[in-house]
């Protein structure tokens, strides 16, 4: 099976996708790092600081990942409680072993919480990797308060001219690159195709609608190669 078919075959099942982030747990960080220019950390503030403006009691790191976006709320929001969710059990060792406190083991598709249980769910780079973006929206949307927020933060791909040097790098660079860093190839070739499929701009906005979920607004960063979409919950 040549690349590209390993990495449409495991953005078809969600265990290929746990295993793969399984292996890269342990350099993750390093490789978010490395290949994104450091500009993660700079997303990530963003995003806090938009969670800030919300003033929740309660949020939902669904996603979580090694906790880099929990962590960062944290720090701007000390007093607030903030559970991180990952599917995959390595990577919730490697956010507990940076300082995150409270986590759980959870399928973003049947999330275990009450209906209204957060004001905020924030979600970087993971819903993308979600089996079923309709139904995962649909849990966030059901376990977020009346007038709670949903904060997505994840890769798109930049308007022309600059998308077609970004899908170079994306496809031709960026695989070899994390291989150096990671072992895992394939992994990075799944990022590609992914970042390829999502949604953005009206599709976006279509799909939030169509899950109970208003667009507020949408920010793009570092000229479009990440956005932040904040949607509101709506009345069913």
């Amino acid at each position: 099976m040549d690349q590209l078919a390993k990495a449409q075959a495991a953005e078809r099942d969600p265990a290929a996708v746990r295993s793969m982030f399984g292996r890269i747990a342990r350099r993750y960080d390093l490789a978010n790092h490395l290949l994104s220019g450091g500009c993660d950390f700079w997303w990530r503030q963003r995003a806090s600081a938009i969670v800030r403006q919300l003033q929740p009691e309660r949020v939902l790191d669904l996603a979580t990942g090694s906790g880099d976006l929990a962590l960062t709320i944290k720090r701007h929001l000390p007093e607030v409680e903030i559970i991180g969710a990952d599917f995959s059990p390595e990577m919730l060792e490697m956010a507990r072993r940076k300082g995150l406190q409270h986590t759980i083991v959870a399928d973003a598709l049947a999330l275990p919480f009450p209906d209204r249980s957060f004001d905020v769910v924030t979600v970087a780079f993971g819903l993308r990797n979600m089996a079923d973006w309709s139904l995962a929206l649909r849990e966030m949307a059901r376990v977020l308060r009346p007038g709670g927020h949903l904060l997505i933060l994840d890769f798109s791909l930049p308007p022309p001219p600059w998308g077609a040097l970004y899908r170079f790098y994306l496809h031709g660079i960026l695989p070899w690159l994390a291989r150096l860093v990671t072992g895992e190839k394939q992994a990075y070739n799944y990022l590609g195709a992914s970042i390829e499929k999502f949604p953005s701009g009206a599709a976006m906005t279509t799909l939030l609608e169509a899950n109970h979920l208003a667009l507020e607004r949408a920010l793009p960063l570092t000229g479009g190669v990440a956005t932040i979409y904040l949607a509101q919950v709506t009345p069913r």
